[in-house]
């Protein structure tokens, strides 16, 4: 077994592609060498090879392996990357046969979220995802104390040292999950604080390199980082946006999708999306440029699905119209809602339609109404202040309150109750 050196800059990298069809599917192939690209590796080829079922020993055939082989050893590989999630046997007899570092999708994957984590909390949850990946293939780091085959002398310190490593590991990974759930409970009082003031949460999901970053930063001015590569940016994001005729709103941006996105990421990264989960309403950012669109959509309502947002009210948003010569439109279903958006993150065509579409959706979303309360009920006029959802105040000559409101169909049913009320009119 070779000894893993310390990490260049930009390895040299080959890419094994493996089909189960005969049908070449090249945008998969395109995705996996923009996963190796973004995660700093010099991508020199592809070696494609067709089987229907993989190598339970190696994934490739035999002659595959072979050619594998000569180009590692005529072009200096120092890395080779696979295309799909590999078993820890697999990626090790590989390792073995081949004598370089070895990844397969969900390590390349990790690799890149491990590069691209900021926060404190992002940080921890790259760490538990790495660690849980990490603990089914410690062999590998392990093999020079390995004794499998008994006899004197032959027994004991591999078995020993796997068993310490797999106890640490497990003692960290159970740190890791205590201070993730500290976190969760953290946010969800961020959540019930927000909630006192009902302001909704409008969330950005799509798949990686849609554009969400792009898109948050043209609405918010914020300065998000925002690059043309996969999972450019992994930290939710959250800023206060005003709505004309509305009021103010928050918009999030968090972690793209993408196909077979390791379950333990998702896992992971649960606390995070828990802010999509809550949000009032998605706007899912749509490459309309890639001629795969409609499978990058269904890989996200996926995700979506599982961490369960998948009832939630979304608009699409068919981004990046700059690239295609298409106009900013609007497109309403049936019952004559906006579900569809064309508009361009980059050059800002069609931004003036998302706003309206997000402040047409949100108002449906609250109740409008008048109220006449008498001049002795000024602590609930001061509660009904206290939630922000006075819109306009008129003061009569016998000194009772008029109030137009706007507020959740939550805050209605509170209000609804408030037997100081004398008159309540919907608007």
């Amino acid at each position: 077994m070779f000894e893993l050196a310390e990490a260049k800059s930009q390895p040299r990298a080959l890419i094994l592609f493996q089909r189960d069809s005969s049908h070449e599917d090249s945008e998969i192939l395109e995705e996996i060498k923009l996963l190796a690209e973004s995660a700093g590796a010099e991508v020199l080829d592809t070696i494609t090879a067709f089987r229907r079922t993989p190598d339970p020993s190696t994934y490739i055939g035999k002659g595959k392996l072979e050619e594998v082989q000569q180009r590692v050893e005529s072009d200096n590989i120092e890395l080779v990357i696979l295309n799909h999630s590999v078993s820890p046997i697999q990626e090790r007899n590989l390792e073995r046969a081949l004598k370089v570092r070895v990844l397969d999708r969900t390590g390349l994957i990790l690799d890149i979220f491990a590069q691209r984590a900021t926060s404190h909390e992002g940080k921890l949850q790259v760490e538990l995802a790495q660690l849980q990946h990490i603990s089914t293939r410690l062999v590998r780091g392990w093999t020079h104390l390995e004794r499998q085959k008994g006899g004197i002398g032959l027994r004991g310190p591999g078995e020993t040292q796997l068993e310490t490593d797999r106890r640490l590991i497990g003692h960290r990974i159970k740190a890791l999950n205590k201070r993730l759930d500290t976190v969760s409970a953290q946010r969800q009082l961020r959540r019930k604080s927000r909630a006192k003031v009902p302001v909704p949460t409008v969330s950005l999901v799509g798949y990686t390199n849609a554009g969400k970053s792009s898109l948050f930063n043209r609405i918010t001015d914020a300065d998000v980082f925002a690059q043309d590569q996969l999972f450019a940016t992994l930290d939710t994001t959250m800023r206060r946006v005003e709505l004309a005729e509305f009021g103010t709103s928050i918009l999030s941006d968090t972690v793209g999708f993408i196909r077979d996105l390791p379950h333990s990421l998702v896992e992971a990264f649960h606390s995070t999306l828990e802010e999509v989960a809550n949000a009032q309403l998605l706007l899912h950012v749509v490459d309309v440029a890639s001629a795969h669109r409609e499978q990058c959509i269904s890989e996200v309502n996926k995700v979506l699905a599982e961490i369960g947002a998948s009832a939630i009210p979304t608009i699409m948003v068919y981004n990046k119209i700059d690239l295609t010569g298409a106009q900013p439109k609007v497109k309403r279903n049936s019952a004559g809602l906006i579900d569809s958006i064309w508009l361009s993150a980059h050059s800002g065509h069609g931004i003036d339609l998302l706003m309206s579409a997000v402040t047409e959706h949100l108002s449906r979303l609250h109740t409008r109404c008048r109220i006449i309360l008498p001049a002795s009920e000024g602590k609930l006029r001061a509660s009904l202040y206290q939630k922000s959802v006075v819109k306009t105040e008129t003061v009569a000559d016998d000194g009772s309150f008029e109030l137009e409101l706007e507020m959740s169909p939550a805050d209605f049913g509170w209000l609804q109750k408030q037997s100081e009320i004398t008159q309540i009119d919907a608007l």
